[in-house]
């Protein structure tokens, strides 16, 4: 599921979008099915690993790693992959 920019010519919105199967995306401001593709920004050097890992403690938190074991879980935290 990858997670795409997108821009939307009728309204200007700029937003992110989940993409799962064959769904089409829609813009959350006017609802335009007609957007455009966006170059995704990366993060600045160096920070990506603290984002990450911010990422993982927020997933975490929400209960999105409960199926995992609790050596796993801790793995995944402390930034080590499973």
């Amino acid at each position: 599921m990858p997670l795409y920019d997108y821009h939307c010519p009728g309204c200007g919105h700029a937003f992110e979008f989940l993409v799962r199967g064959g769904r089409t995306p829609v813009c959350p401001q006017c609802g335009s099915t007609t957007l455009e593709k966006a170059v995704s920004r990366i993060a600045p050097a160096g920070k990506i690993e603290a984002i990450r890992l911010s990422n993982r403690r927020l997933a975490a938190a929400q209960g999105h790693f409960d199926h995992y074991s609790k050596s796993d879980q801790a793995k995944l935290l402390k930034g080590k992959n499973v």
